[in-house]
């Protein structure tokens, strides 16, 4: 068996390294064991419940129950259905065609995904760091970096798929660890001070609410996802992950990644929301978080699942 001390815990669980030790002395944390002055704990312990604050319940998630689309978003999903079917019917991708593919998707990702938070980078100058590992002359080493990283935790989360890793907080924190190369100190860190969403109407967590509700929604979802269209779950997750905004910096591209994930597990192709759509999916967040209904994401996601759905039923019925 494989163990942390309180440091490594504390990083991974989001709280202080003296919380940690409190734990391991109060029999919190299972399998603890004291070494000397020090404190090891098994590295596959999961964080412990805080019992110090009321479970957050004000959750969407069982309003999903009571929920009901449009007649035409319903059939949506279900020609979603139909399509993901034709497609799996059709003969395989070639290994050239799929990196082919995976390539093109993985430039136009990148750079939608950071321009919507600000990158400065053109999708061709996105396209030249991640082939050629070139450096754009007047560019800040920021934008380079976040190509980098971008195109590292994408290729990441592939390998997931590959080796079907379970979702789980650690795969969050660790994409987030990816996406923030260039901010090495709040890497896979939930963030410890209250912030702002510019031109938002929601306002996140408090900090010491951060890793609890973040525990409450990944305890949330397994529960429901099978109850409801994987299209409409991953939209939904991706509101709540990005209302509770748990870091201090990259949310937006790690949710999208997390979302990409879930798609892909779920055996649809990965989408792109464009950063020329960035208006319309900010306001996809304003109106759930002022009617709590989801229903304009999940059109948006719905939207972009079909197209994609198309273009690959396109390139392998030509």
């Amino acid at each position: 068996m494989e163990f942390m001390n309180t440091k490594q815990a504390a990083n991974l669980w989001g709280i202080s390294e003296r919380r940690v030790r409190k734990l391991c002395s109060e029999g919190q944390i299972e399998g603890a064991k004291r070494v000397g002055r020090a404190w090891l704990i098994p590295d596959d312990t999961q964080k412990p419940a805080d019992q110090r604050v009321k479970q957050h319940t004000n959750y969407v998630f069982p309003l999903l129950n009571d929920l009901i689309f449009s007649e035409g978003q319903t059939e949506q999903l279900m020609r979603i259905n139909a399509k993901l079917s034709r497609l799996n019917g059709l003969r395989p991708l070639t290994p050239g065609e799929v990196a082919r593919l995976r390539e093109e998707f993985l430039i136009e990702f990148t750079y939608d995904s950071n321009a919507i938070e600000g990158n400065t980078l053109t999708l061709q100058e996105t396209a030249l760091v991640i082939k050629e590992g070139i450096t754009i002359d007047q560019k800040p080493l920021k934008d380079h970096l976040e190509v980098v990283g971008h195109k590292d935790a994408y290729q990441y989360v592939l390998q997931l798929i590959q080796d079907q890793i379970p979702f789980s907080e650690r795969i969050i924190k660790e994409i987030h660890t990816l996406v923030l190369m260039n901010q090495p100190q709040d890497r896979g860190v939930y963030r410890k001070v209250p912030v702002r969403i510019v031109g938002a109407t929601h306002e996140p967590p408090q900090p010491y609410l951060v890793p609890i509700q973040m525990e409450q929604l990944l305890m949330d979802y397994p529960k429901v996802i099978t109850n409801m269209h994987p299209v409409v779950s991953v939209a939904v997750f991706h509101l709540l992950f990005e209302g509770i905004h748990p870091f201090i910096d990259g949310n937006g591209r790690t949710g999208r990644l997390i979302l990409n994930f879930e798609l892909l597990k779920h055996g649809f192709p990965p989408i792109n929301i464009k950063f020329a759509d960035r208006k319309k999916y900010y306001q996809c967040f304003n109106e759930f978080y002022e009617t709590k209904n989801p229903e304009t994401m999940v059109q948006l996601v719905a939207d972009y699942v079909e197209l994609e759905l198309d273009r690959y039923i396109e390139i392998l019925t030509y």
